[in-house]
């Protein structure tokens, strides 16, 4: 049973209280930052908490047992508090959120309600909304591999075990939008070499920005499609590295890499049309039944 402490208790008991929540969110990198609902920013605990970043909360349901509670937070970009760009890289993906109860009259007075890690942030165009699991929602992952005919390693990880160094090129941009772009330096490469592969910028406002490749198409220039849109056009003479692309199957292991025996899917494994198939035959001459 949670206990509060006894000035809190005694304001609650009041009837007329100054409360409000705040979140203290605490991301993968380490960098933590702070969010109210209140109308000024407050200081909690050693860490403020911005009250222009337009945090607001629904209703969290919370059952017994192991159910994962849920609810979720949603907001409006600020400069000061969240960009659009911060959520685009994923920095807030599984971040660590702690929802506090404080008395915004006596900051000192808070309880730290309960502990939720961010899971699905979907956006517009000037707003965002991020759902809050709480931490019994980990108990519904996955654990372990998955049978499966195609690798399930990326490319160039430990378990795959390729060096990329022979595998990577560099480029420039000829002509681009947010979807596709026109490139030099890869002329030599047959189409769909880089297909399912990696760019990543290394200048212009898109520095260090990773895409995913979805089609390849050679020339001179070349052509690139890529699987989601870039938050803006790249500028010609941005200059990148790619890395080539990998379909997950065996044959592409073994004749574009080189790299079989490392493979890490299950090529010969039957699928469901040997599962769901059954015997076939034929009457011979003698009677007998051959099996087709």
């Amino acid at each position: 049973m949670r206990e509060l402490a006894p000035a809190l208790k005694a304001h609650i008991e009041t009837g007329a209280t100054t409360l409000c929540r705040c979140w203290r969110v605490t991301r993968r990198d380490g960098t933590v930052l702070g969010f109210t609902e209140h109308d000024a920013d407050l200081t909690v605990d050693g860490t403020r908490f911005l009250a222009a970043s337009g945090f607001s909360a629904s209703e969290a349901e919370t059952a017994l047992g192991l159910a994962a509670p849920n609810g979720e937070v949603a907001g409006a970009f600020s400069s000061e508090a969240i960009s659009d760009g911060d959520l685009e890289r994923g920095l807030y993906d599984g971040a660590r959120v702690e929802v506090l109860l404080v008395n915004w009259a006596e900051p000192a007075q808070f309880l730290l309600e309960h502990v939720r890690e961010i899971g699905e942030v979907t956006r517009t165009e000037n707003s965002f909304r991020a759902e809050l699991r709480g931490l019994a929602a980990r108990l519904d992952q996955p654990m372990g591999r998955v049978y499966g005919r195609r690798c399930d390693a990326r490319l160039g990880d430990a378990r795959c075990g390729l060096s990329l160094s022979a595998f990577k090129a560099m480029g420039a941009i000829v002509a681009a939008d947010s979807l596709q772009a026109s490139v030099s330096g890869i002329a030599s490469f047959a189409s769909g070499w880089f297909g399912f592969g990696v760019l990543t910028f290394t200048s212009g406002a898109l520095a260090g920005r990773a895409v995913d490749i979805a089609g390849h198409q050679a020339g001179n220039p070349a052509r690139l499609t890529f699987w989601l849109p870039l938050p803006e056009a790249p500028a010609i003479g941005d200059t990148f590295e790619i890395f080539a692309g990998c379909d997950k199957s065996f044959a592409a292991c073994k004749a574009k890499f080189g790299n079989g025996l490392n493979f890490q899917g299950f090529p010969h494994m039957p699928g469901s049309d040997f599962a769901y198939s059954y015997v076939s035959g034929a009457t011979a001459h003698d009677g007998s039944v051959l099996m087709g």
